[in-house]
């Protein structure tokens, strides 16, 4: 026991998720793709450039297209989104 505990600190089990493995993770606004270890769950894979077969998680937006790392806004067209909304749902 540590001098400036009182008392021992337990530490909790089985908090962590055991069920980690190589999983791809593919930006689809530019088609960039890592892999790392996470417990996430997917019903698709994917094959990586070591030729074997990863399961596949679909991001819209990473490291590699956020404007906040690549220092590019991307124009939004909210005109277009504006008119689109209001011929929707324009009462008559």
């Amino acid at each position: 026991m540590h001098p400036l505990y009182k008392e021992e600190i337990q530490m909790k089990k089985d908090l962590h998720p055991s069920n980690y493995r190589l999983v791809v993770f593919k930006d689809m606004s530019n088609d960039y793709s890592f892999i790392t270890k996470s417990c996430i769950d997917t019903r698709e894979s994917v094959k990586w450039e070591d030729g074997n077969e990863y399961p596949l998680v679909k991001l819209e937006i990473s490291h590699t297209s956020h404007p906040f790392y690549t220092g590019k806004m991307k124009l939004v067209d909210t005109a277009g989104r504006i008119d689109k909304f209001r011929t929707r749902y324009n009462k008559k």
